[in-house]
């Protein structure tokens, strides 16, 4: 049975606030048409009943199924229903209702302790007014993760607060996945040096870059530890002194780019970076209880199941299709099958709710500007989701919007075809922000 209707589902609920079973979008619709229902919130969209309590609907529950990533996670709503086909057995299908792809920020997070330690690392060596360095009291606490990890772990379990709110979940399902980091690093060196050694073998001790033998030779950075490079094996070769201070911290792509021959050979030893595995390995021991702390009934299930599952339904490979293939195919009877995928994606990128500084640094970290204290504005925050009503001039019409607010009351709105000012008389308000950014994709498509 091969998956059919490809459509997402609308949130939906009762007149007391309670959450129902989604609903068709065209469902939706008419309800607002017939005044039966009002907009609750615009992204994630939601509409609440005006004449139906929850003691009022059937709600038999969805459930919630998560395939946690480093830099994105695939969230799937569900549901679970038994189907006859004609002339055969009763088995179990799945139904996907919402697909979220989760974006994190964690590597603009790192990024960001980076240059504020290069910020007090230099005004230290310089001499200039700052508090000396305190190394002897930083005790960190039990289960102390990086803030570049905590956001990782904080931010799913937000969302899926937030959709307990506007979905009646009445189970979480979790793709469980370990790595041996050792055992992928011995692996890798194995590899790099074995690599290593036949390159040595074939040209001689040659320089990588430019092919020059009998010369001196030394260790060279592919990626430059000044752009994110590491120490790994599969990181360094041999290059000779002319093209190593001609490389310098240049990218490779940039540096070969009149040898694409000799540029594919040093692509080719690149490894995928294990800090991605790392940090799946350190976040899963915070996330899973946490997810528990909701009260809902959690379950782990291996990475292996949700492939054998992708696979025998003909999915493509992304975060959300993994998501709705995580946990077994109902009771394991031949026929049980996801018969509905949702699409389009909704797509959460993090963020954050701005900043706590008073004030904008250059580049040496000295400020440069200072920053208001308050971060509304005529009922307006930066980030909100605003409608702006432009009656003359060249954005003459209705935009929709994230606005960047000014104290002076003229407040710059980001859309799609461009930015503009406008009087915050002429906005009004659709959603406060909420630390993400709201967009759409296409779901992958099948694979034939």
């Amino acid at each position: 049975m091969r998956t059919g209707i490809r459509s997402h589902r609308v949130f939906v609920l009762s007149r007391d606030g309670l959450p129902l079973m989604p609903c068709h979008p065209a469902r939706a619709r008419a309800l607002l048409a017939r005044r039966r229902a009002a907009v609750a919130r615009h992204t994630p969209f939601t509409i609440r009943l005006k004449d139906r309590r929850r003691t009022d609907a059937e709600v038999t529950g969805v459930e919630l199924r998560i395939d946690p990533g480093s830099r994105g996670t695939g969230i799937a709503l569900t549901e679970t229903r038994s189907q006859t086909p004609t002339g055969g057995d009763a088995v179990t299908v799945r139904r996907g209702l919402v697909a979220i792809e989760l974006r994190h920020r964690g590597p603009q997070i790192h990024q960001a302790m980076v240059r504020r330690a290069g910020y007090r690392r230099r005004r230290r060596s310089a001499g200039l007014r700052y508090r000396p360095p305190r190394f002897a009291n930083r005790v960190r606490r039990p289960g102390w993760l990086a803030p570049s990890l905590r956001h990782r772990v904080e931010s799913v379990c937000s969302v899926v607060a937030r959709l307990r709110r506007y979905a009646p979940i009445v189970g979480i399902h979790v793709e469980e996945s370990s790595f041996d980091i050792p055992a992928l690093s011995a692996a890798e060196e194995e590899v790099a040096l074995g690599g290593h050694a036949r390159s040595r073998a074939r040209s001689g001790k040659s320089c990588a870059y430019c092919g020059a033998s009998e010369v001196p030779l030394n260790v060279d950075h592919i990626r430059a530890r000044a752009r994110g490079g590491t120490d790994r094996p599969a990181n360094l070769l041999l290059a000779c002194v002319p093209c190593n201070q001609a490389k310098a911290a240049r990218p490779v792509e940039e540096f070969l780019a009149h040898r694409p021959e000799r540029l594919t050979a040093v692509l080719s030893r690149l490894r995928s970076p294990l800090g991605d595995s790392a940090a799946m390995n350190a976040t899963k021991a915070q996330l899973l209880p946490l997810l528990e702390d909701t009260g809902l009934p959690v379950r782990c299930w291996p990475a292996s199941l949700t492939s054998a599952n992708r696979t025998a339904v003909g999915l493509a490979k992304s975060h959300t299709l993994d998501a709705l293939c995580v946990g077994p195919l109902g009771s394991g009877v031949a026929g049980d099958t996801i018969v509905r995928i949702a699409t389009p994606v909704y797509v959460f990128a993090s963020t954050g709710r701005g900043s706590y500084a008073r004030t904008t640094p250059d580049r040496y970290g000295f400020p440069r500007l200072v920053r208001p204290r308050r971060k509304r504005h005529q009922g307006f925050a930066s980030g909100d989701l605003v409608r702006a009503t432009v009656l003359k001039g060249r954005w003459a019409g209705v935009w929709t919007g994230r606005v960047s607010v000014r104290s002076t009351g003229r407040h710059s709105v980001a859309t799609p075809l461009g930015r503009f000012n406008a009087s915050y008389e002429n906005l009004r308000l659709l959603q406060r922000a909420d630390g993400f950014a709201y967009a759409w994709r296409s779901e992958a498509e099948l694979v034939e």
